[in-house]
Parts: C-alpha cells; structure tokens; sequence
C-alpha cells in the first residue's frame, strides 16, 4: 500500500477521480491498494462463491468483491464486503444501489505480499467500530485468518480452526480448507 497526496475531508476524497488500482480514504490518508496477485484473487473469489452459495437461496446475506464502502469518515474497499439482505441499498425502483455509504455487516480482507497489516487491520477496526458484527484478515502467507468480532476482540485462527461466520449464514469452513484453495490438483 502506498499513501497519495493528503485530503482534508471525506467530502473532498470522493469528488476525486477513481483510479486503478482504487484508493481508499481513511484516518485522513488516502491509501492505494496494490493490486490482487493470484493467491489474493483465488482465495477472494473462492470465498464470495462459498458465502453466496449458501446465503443468497434464502436471502441471509450477499458477499460483494471489492465494493467501496463509505461510512463514518472513511471510504474503504474491503476484498469481499457481506451485507445482510435486509441492508443491501437499493435504489426505488428495486434495482441495487451504485453507492454503498453503510458499513458491511462482514468484511474480508486478503493480505497481498506487499501490504502492510497494520493499514489494513485499521480498515477492519474501523468497520468494527462503526457496526460491522464480524472482521477476518486472511494471510495466505501465514496461513492464518485474523478473526475480529463485534467488540473488537481479536483471535487467530489456522489449520483445522472453525471460523466464525456471519450470524445466520450456514457456512462451515476452517483456515485450512480456505488454504487448501490455493493448491490446484
């Protein structure tokens, strides 16, 4: 992750240009996110399609990838967003809405190799501040999942771990079995 010239507002942030690969805007800081290399995108779509597998038949939830999220000050773009179905923005025609300015019931992010923890966690603190119940941060490096719950309480997880998952989304997954995507046979 790289830092972009500084902005004073929120307000000021937005009226910017998106770029490639998209910025974020939190703590005052405009942040790049560096761009998804194979492990990312294989684990981030993996798990969009596990999630969405099993909550969208009964209308739980829908997990979105990098879908810019703007509440609280920040404007961040969590690697796989869930929203309950009840929450997801829609516009009065029924359509789903363009601009998403609720936090994410859930947030995922996948840790690139050139990203800093620290900047990331900061994003999935910040949700969990502001009303988002559940955080992971997955490290395909570590193979370890970073699990944040609605209080801020932190836990690893790694091998046969069961991992917390949204309230009402039936999903069983460990981190090995979220590791084991990465190994095509």
């Amino acid at each position: 992750m790289t830092t972009a010239a500084q902005t004073t507002t929120i307000e000021e942030f937005l009226k910017l240009p998106e770029t490639k690969p998209p910025s974020e805007f939190i703590n005052g800081e405009i942040i790049t996110k560096p761009m998804p290399q194979g492990q990312h995108s294989l684990i981030q779509i993996e798990l969009c399609q596990a999630i969405n597998q099993v909550a969208n038949p009964n209308k739980i939830a829908k997990a979105f990838p990098e879908l810019r999220c703007t509440f609280s000050g920040a404007s961040i773009i969590p690697d796989i967003a869930v929203f309950r179905w009840s929450r997801i923005p829609l516009e009065t025609s029924g359509k789903i809405a363009n601009r998403f300015t609720i936090y994410p019931d859930w947030a995922i992010e996948v840790l690139s190799p050139d990203q800093r923890q620290i900047k990331v966690l900061s994003n999935l603190l910040h949700c969990s501040r502001h009303g988002t119940e559940l955080g992971w941060l997955i490290d395909p490096e570590a193979e370890s999942i970073l699990i944040i719950d609605a209080n801020q309480r932190v836990e690893i997880l790694s091998g046969n771990s069961r991992l917390a998952i949204l309230n009402g989304v039936e999903l069983e997954l460990t981190a090995k079995q979220v590791f084991d995507w990465l190994t095509l046979d």
